[in-house]
């Protein structure tokens, strides 16, 4: 048993003699999200890199060209926004990725003469919490969605120079979806009714009173979800873009919570469909996904004509928005190819100096008959040697209401560069494939996506992908939960589990994590471990951890909220008390690490560990 103690500085023994393995090039190489534009000042744009080795957040002049680093933080920072005139940009400033916190605010053009500016509290009067979203008026006003486990979630509007005022209270878990044009209108999902994988919504005043209500939780044989896509971006408009999912998929409609009107859309893509207003409201740039892959389409309302696509290369469409001009960016990119940040015109929007992340290989696209119905499953094979049985990882996707994939990921092309096969799963309870098929992880949580991962595991021994002695069932988050659970559930089927940011005992995660998870655990498995202890039990991975066989390498970040780490203690020194085979790693950090060299030493650590075991 070795127990890590983990710092950037660290050192780790290299697996290759070459200096700078392709591997970790992939990792280093400087990245950049989509930029998000100031509506009223669309020069002015906020976008995340990791150009310094830390992802931070950076503002660009899009009219001078000029970029500023806006925050410079030990752990990084990702969640930030821009006032809409484009003056200011508000930042979430936590405790090393604990993501408990305030919001912060600087100017965008930064002061003090060195392009850094003093930060000073966005929302003075506000205690920490985790964030529940955010929205910005034209006027200075802020509504501020707050969550903590004292409160559950509170929404508080924030005028200049005034105190916070509340306006929404409730134990279950909430947000601010959006606020109107002029202001008058904020748009909150919410799940009073108790089903956190189902939002209702509320359109109030803010005063708090309720202008009108939308729930499609009530009435039907099941529950369906309602979201928020945004207010029409013009004065005096007050419909609202929301995704429905009343025909078994995600997609959008026009409500106006003031006429009290609800306007189908006749947009017949197969898969999720969501959407985005156009800057003038007359159109929907449209994000469809299905089968893995996403592509973009412009929809008109007024004239119920066919969606036109937008063409976009084969692959993932990760983000997009419409410019003023009518132009259309996105961030794309495939299995094979790193992303980037393209144009409608066919420049890139975008381009971080540095050297580019090397290629990979393309996915595969597998087809399994499971238990639940039919289950796809993304292949990637090793150049050499052209023919298996490979070593092969499955790499389990978190979430769970997630998927994988064909888009750019460093971790799986690691693999894959030391000789590995990898299969991604998704599994019942992935989006992208209709509401049944997320909706079917209810009670028997973990259980039910381990089914599906056996049944892709069988093909891909049977069809001579897999080698079956040198099988390694690996996964972050919910990734890492399956990955503990098969372990134990699955002892003969897996030569090794690599866990990263696991839950490892179900009972200690839900006291522990934070509020909002504690309502999705209450609706995946039906109550609380206390009304449901049985459940819990047979869900949780501590209950089968002596069965475990394969040795275990677990990775977990020591201010993680939504893993938290006294659970995965127990989960190791059940392991400890038995002396099962197993290396355990902790990191200054939370749910994971903005740091690149911490990415890096992860990935390396996990290799090692593989190395070692599987030779």
């Amino acid at each position: 048993m070795t127990e890590i103690t983990g710092s950037t500085t660290d050192s780790v023994p290299a697996l290759t003699t070459d200096p700078v393995p392709e591997w970790e090039r992939r990792f280093r190489a400087p990245r950049v999200s989509l930029p998000d534009w100031a509506e009223d000042a669309p020069d002015r744009a906020l976008f995340v890199s990791n150009a310094t080795g830390t992802y931070e957040l950076y503002a660009w002049d899009r009219s001078t060209g000029e970029q500023r680093q806006v925050t410079d933080r030990p752990n990084g920072t990702t969640d930030g926004i821009l006032t809409p005139d484009g003056e200011t940009i508000w930042w979430f400033n936590d405790t090393d990725g604990d993501e408990f916190g305030v919001w912060m605010r600087q100017p965008f053009h930064g002061g003090n003469g060195s392009g850094r500016a003093a930060d000073e509290p966005a929302a003075p009067g506000l205690a920490p919490s985790y964030p529940a979203g955010l929205a910005i008026g034209r006027d200075g006003t802020a509504v501020v969605g707050r969550s903590t486990d004292e409160d559950g979630t509170t929404i508080h509007v924030v005028r200049p120079g005034a105190p916070p005022v509340e306006i929404y209270r409730h134990r279950e878990s909430a947000g601010v979806g959006d606020l109107s044009h002029d202001g008058t209108l904020i748009a909150l999902e919410h799940t009073e009714h108790g089903d956190a994988m189902h939002s209702a919504l509320r359109v109030v005043r803010q005063d708090g009173t309720t202008v009108a209500e939308l729930d499609d939780t009530k009435g039907g044989t099941q529950e369906l979800g309602l979201s928020v896509l945004g207010f029409a971006p013009v004065a005096g408009d007050t419909r609202l873009l929301v995704g429905h999912q009343r025909r078994g998929r995600w997609e959008p409609m026009i409500w106006d919570p003031v006429a009290g009107t609800e306007t189908n859309l006749a947009i017949d893509l197969p898969g999720d469909v969501g959407a985005e207003w156009y800057p003038d409201g007359s159109a929907l740039l449209i994000v469809h996904g299905f089968e893995a892959r996403s592509d973009l389409w412009r929809y008109e309302p007024a004239t119920d004509s066919a969606p036109v696509r937008v063409e976009t290369p084969a692959g993932s469409v990760s983000g997009a928005t419409a410019r003023p001009d009518g132009t259309v960016e996105y961030l794309w990119s495939s299995a094979a190819q790193p992303p980037a940040v393209r144009s409608t015109t066919g420049a890139v929007v975008l381009d971080p100096p540095g050297a580019k992340a090397p290629a990979s290989v393309p996915v595969e696209d597998v087809w399994v008959d499971g238990p639940g119905g039919r289950i796809h499953a993304l292949v990637q094979r090793p150049a050499a040697p052209a023919e298996g049985p490979f070593p092969t990882v499955f790499e389990i996707h978190g979430g769970p209401t997630w998927h994988d994939s064909d888009a750019f990921a460093s971790g799986p092309a690691a693999w894959v560069d030391h000789g590995y096969a990898v299969v991604r799963v998704n599994y019942r309870g992935s989006t992208g494939y209709g509401r049944a098929w997320t909706d079917a992880l209810k009670h028997r949580v973990g259980l039910i996506e381990l089914e599906d991962i056996a049944a892709v595991r069988e093909w891909a021994v049977k069809s001579g992908l897999a080698d079956p002695a040198k099988l390694v069932l690996a996964g972050g988050s919910w990734g890492g939960y399956l990955t503990l659970l098969g372990l134990g559930t699955q002892p003969e089927d897996w030569a090794l589990g690599l866990a990263a940011v696991p839950v490892a005992d179900y009972v200690t995660a839900y006291h522990d994590e934070m509020e909002a998870l504690k309502a999705m655990d209450r609706t995946l498995l039906g109550g609380t471990p206390e009304e449901v202890p049985e459940r819990f039990e047979a869900s949780s991975p501590l209950t089968y951890v002596d069965a475990v066989r394969a040795p275990v390498y677990i990775s977990a970040g020591v201010n993680d909220p939504r893993c938290p780490i006294r659970q995965v203690e127990n989960y190791v020194d059940r392991l400890k008390a038995r002396q099962a085979v197993h290396e355990v790693y902790r990191y200054d950090a939370g749910h994971g690490s903005l740091v690149v060299e911490e990415r890096i030493k992860q990935v390396r650590l996990e290799l090692d560990f593989a190395r070692r075991h599987l030779g």
